[in-house]
């Protein structure tokens, strides 16, 4: 039974990556393809960790540290990124 639910969470996982990269082709700004991206690219790596957390539950400390790292590393890039974006806009 872990066995499914952690292949589940790595299924999930991938779709979620492949969800964000197809974001990259609607006509939108750039801005908004960067978001879809971050998001969706954080939500599958995160489950695609939990998926090798349940497989393998004796790394359990390595692997909540980098579900920790991959939240705060892709929310702070995100504010970034924002800051630069209307940093070039103000001085344009």
């Amino acid at each position: 039974m872990i066995d499914i639910l952690s292949y589940t969470c790595i299924g999930v996982g991938i779709i979620f990556w492949f969800w964000g990269t197809s974001y990259l082709l609607v006509k939108r700004s750039v801005l908004y393809k960067l978001h879809t991206l971050s998001v969706a690219d954080t939500l599958g790596s995160i489950a695609i960790i939990v998926g090798l957390l349940l497989k393998i539950p004796s790394e359990w400390p390595f692997l909540i540290l980098a579900i920790i790292y991959l939240a705060i590393w892709n929310t702070m890039l995100g504010y970034v990124l924002a800051y630069c974006s209307s940093s070039i806009d103000k001085n344009e």
